[in-house]
């Protein structure tokens, strides 16, 4: 499928948050997004691991990313995680992105955030969107 990506290519520059936290986008394609992100010392807890809230902000970044590449304007209607291993300062994180049903406005992607160096599965999340129609965002 062919597509339009200037709309979120252009939300992605204006997205002070995930540049402000070092995010790159590393893949924007339709339905699809991979998003990197190193852990910094700012990003770990008490227990010497990166903060769960900078996860799901990294899988959240892709999500948006993935559902809004079709060009309408989609936001969060809500979102699951599931951690399943630590991170630790100095990781490199990736977040792949995979919308798996869009219908109607609403629609559900799926990301698997992984350590860069091995592979390893850090966190599954899972997005619900909506796309907001013109006059709802104004």
């Amino acid at each position: 499928m062919s597509a339009d990506l200037t709309h979120v290519q252009r939300m992605w520059e204006d997205d002070d948050a995930s540049r402000a936290l070092g995010m790159e986008a590393l893949e924007i394609a339709v339905d699809r997004a991979r998003v990197r992100m190193a852990v910094t010392d700012a990003m770990v807890n008490g227990h010497d691991i990166a903060h769960g809230g900078f996860i799901f902000t990294l899988a959240d970044s892709a999500f948006a990313l993935a559902c809004n590449s079709r060009g309408a304007l989609t936001v969060a209607a809500g979102a699951d995680i599931t951690f399943v291993a630590p991170a630790r300062c100095g990781d490199v994180l990736v977040a792949d992105a995979t919308q798996r049903t869009a219908y109607g406005r609403s629609g559900i992607t799926d990301v698997t955030v992984t350590r860069e160096s091995d592979g390893s599965t850090i966190a599954e999340f899972r997005g619900r969107s909506r796309s907001l129609r013109s006059q709802e965002h104004t």
